[in-house]
């Protein structure tokens, strides 16, 4: 497969994953997440539909560079199925925290994903140090969403 469509293919099925995770998210926005406490330092809804398609496109350039390895390398292919693995915990949230409006079960879940993307960087590092690093603010957003998440849970105890 030539460079190019590999590397657009990469981005359109993490932008796909985020699409899918955007069926739950869409109309909870203006439903059930409109009706919660939040805490002040909640960013307004308008922001996260870019933050999360600038990052599903960082996570599909990263994996076009691990797919540039070679596939047959043990490492490669454990890194993959690591990445897979955080990719599916990510879409699982949005199920979760706006699908079933269960914000305990989504930061139990949230901190999961913390920790595959952390490993997901970790290994990724270990085959393209720009792949890895492509990683990082995804990470640091899925702090801020892990914290955000908490302050709501908190907020919202009897939910």
């Amino acid at each position: 497969m030539k460079k190019p469509l590999k590397l657009i293919l990469c981005v359109a099925a993490c932008e796909l994953a985020g699409a899918l995770g955007a069926i739950f998210t869409t109309p909870a926005i203006n439903g059930w997440y409109a009706t919660i406490n939040k805490p002040a330092f909640n960013p307004p809804d308008w922001t996260f539909a870019p933050v999360w398609t600038f990052l599903f496109f960082l996570m599909g350039v990263s994996l076009y560079r691990i797919l540039e390895k070679d596939l047959k390398d043990r490492t490669v292919k454990s890194a993959l199925m690591i990445f897979i693995a955080q990719f599916i915990l990510n879409v699982t949230w949005s199920i979760i925290f706006f699908g079933l409006h269960r914000p305990s079960d989504a930061f139990m879940e949230i901190v999961v994903l913390w920790f595959a993307i952390l490993l997901t960087i970790v290994q990724f590092h270990k085959i393209d140090e720009k792949a890895a690093l492509l990683l990082v603010p995804y990470l640091l957003w899925v702090s801020f969403a892990a914290l955000l998440n908490f302050s709501v849970w908190i907020l919202n105890i009897n939910l």
